[in-house]
């Protein structure tokens, strides 16, 4: 499942009705390959760090989250839609600056307290800044609990969002983990099996 909070708009859509073929708006094909399975294809964004699709079952919305997409990927399989159902899918590409890695410590979040947080002063915040001062905090002493709490400086006054990136362990690329709104500097998160010693960064949306 995505770990996806709050959401931005978007700048691709395309109208797809399960019960019969895929339609195209907007750049976005969307081709209906069984009774209930599509597959979304849209152009490659080379500046891309993200994108994030959505749906919904109407023009207007409302909108919801759908899945967080690597920027390498321009495709996407919707399995198991509702038939006679109209279903609207859109997909926006993000970029914006990065903050310094962090990685989470060996001993993981069964060693609470390993990356304590610095003390902060009131930062100074520009357009086009990239966050500072990730820090990676495990919030449980159960070694059953793989929960880790982030938090950062924004730096930034016009971001659309932050987006926490991943990096595991002999992986060479980092892939989208959360996305927060504006203005926020924190979000908790569950490690999943593979994270464990994993690197983090977050990114001011643009």
């Amino acid at each position: 499942m995505p770990r996806l909070r709050r959401l931005v708009p978007v700048i691709l859509a395309a109208a797809v009705a399960s019960a019969c073929g895929g339609t195209e708006a907007a750049g976005l094909p969307a081709t209906l390959n069984s009774p209930t399975d599509i597959v979304l294809k849209w152009p490659a964004d080379q500046a891309a760090a993200e994108y994030l699709l959505e749906y919904a079952n109407a023009p207007e919305g409302p909108w919801n989250a759908l899945q967080c997409l690597p920027p390498g990927q321009t495709s996407y399989t919707h399995p198991d839609l509702i038939p006679e159902t109209d279903f609207f899918c859109r997909v926006r590409s993000f970029s914006g600056p990065v903050s310094a890695p962090v990685p989470i410590s060996p001993g993981g979040p069964s060693a609470p307290g390993s990356t304590a947080a610095p003390a902060r002063t009131v930062p100074t915040r520009e357009p086009g800044a990239a966050p500072t001062g990730l820090v990676a905090t495990p919030t449980a002493q159960r070694t059953d609990d793989q929960s880790v709490q982030f938090s950062w400086t924004d730096r930034s006054t016009d971001e659309a969002g932050f987006l926490l990136e991943t990096r595991r362990k002999d992986t060479p690329e980092f892939a989208p983990a959360e996305v927060t709104g504006p203005n926020v500097t924190q979000c908790a998160l569950p490690l999943l099996p593979g994270e464990e010693g994993a690197t983090f960064r977050v990114r001011a949306l643009a």
